[in-house]
């Protein structure tokens, strides 16, 4: 029997005593220590926030090629602004070659950055990249800000468990997310006009390079599908008013691999379904302070793994390798 993603109810961990929030985070630490994939309910967020943004961001993709151009990505290693099909290709994060995934994408960081010298040095960049706007649609911006201001509410609240989870101080993670540099970003698959080209995914098989990842996921052919750990590829549930989480590379090696950072992909929707998979969905991508020591946080005298390493050391080339088709 396919090993399922389970569906955890946030809301006992919020409102709950020292008891349910035990029992909810040792639920968060089996489905990160066997799948890596979680799906949480009760997470505080207005389904109404994410409806908006939906609906802007589908405004911005109808849009002419040549005016969504205008807010480009400038370089590879930033992830900002509008990114065309055939320039990421992310299963070369992971040393595969493919062909580009199909899809593209409006991406975001934090919009509101403080002129201190934190996020303003050279070790800054490129994640306090300038934001790149369009003059279409007008809602873009405000809805989006919007959504990101219950993401972070979200992470806030998921690093609270996860620390539960693994016995550490309870504001270990949220006290690394201070000076954070998440990601949100805007993820269209169009429905498909053209036959793939051979090995090409809407996006490649890889995993998620920060702490965590909170995806907003629509239930449409040609879906996000994780692999299990005996190599069977499972859908992602889309149920509404819930999101997708997934744990990121950092958290892995930060748990010396006791929790699990999971391939995943979004498939080809079959040929009898291609017109009516066009799908949307929203990528929040937790991302630490850059000057974050990533070491291992196991049992004491359990030998690490991995070496202490920056969070900026391990995200910047990596996320650079898969940007350009």
């Amino acid at each position: 029997m396919p090993q399922e993603i389970p569906v955890i109810d946030l809301s006992v961990f919020r409102d709950g005593d020292a008891f349910d929030r035990k029992r909810v985070a040792a639920a968060i630490a089996d489905a990160c220590e066997t799948i890596g994939f979680l799906v949480v309910s009760g997470h505080g967020v207005p389904e109404a926030d994410g409806t908006a943004l939906h609906r802007a961001a589908l405004d911005f993709f109808d849009l002419p090629l040549e005016e969504k151009l205008t807010v480009r990505r400038p370089r590879n290693d930033q992830n900002r602004g509008y990114i065309p099909y055939g320039e990421e290709t992310l299963a070369k994060m992971h040393g595969q070659v493919t062909p580009a995934d199909y899809k593209e994408v409006f991406a975001i960081g934090p919009d509101d950055v403080p002129d201190e010298p934190y996020y303003t040095c050279d070790l800054a960049y490129p994640d306090f990249a300038p934001n790149l706007w369009p003059e279409r649609p007008a809602m873009l911006r405000p809805a989006m800000a919007a959504y990101y201001e219950g993401m972070l509410r979200l992470a806030r609240l998921l690093g609270h468990a996860y620390a539960v989870a693994l016995g550490m101080p309870e504001d270990f993670f949220v006290e690394r997310l201070e000076r954070h540099s998440c990601q949100l970003r805007l993820l269209h698959y169009p429905a498909p006009e053209t036959e793939f080209l051979p090995d090409q995914l809407r996006c490649g098989v890889h995993t998620d390079l920060g702490l965590t990842t909170i995806l907003r996921n629509e239930a449409v052919p040609g879906g996000l599908e994780v692999r299990t750990r005996d190599g069977n590829w499972v859908a992602a549930p889309a149920i509404p008013d819930t999101f997708v989480v997934n744990i990121g590379d950092l958290m892995m090696r930060w748990t010396n691999d006791r929790w699990r950072s999971t391939p995943h992909r979004v498939a080809i929707p079959p040929a009898q379904a291609r017109a009516r998979s066009r799908r949307l969905s929203i990528g929040f991508f937790v991302v630490p302070n850059y000057d974050a020591a990533v070491e291992c946080i196991g049992a004491a005298g359990e030998a690490a793994k991995y070496p202490p390493v920056s969070v900026r050391e391990y995200r910047t080339d990596r996320f650079a390798a898969g940007a350009g088709a």
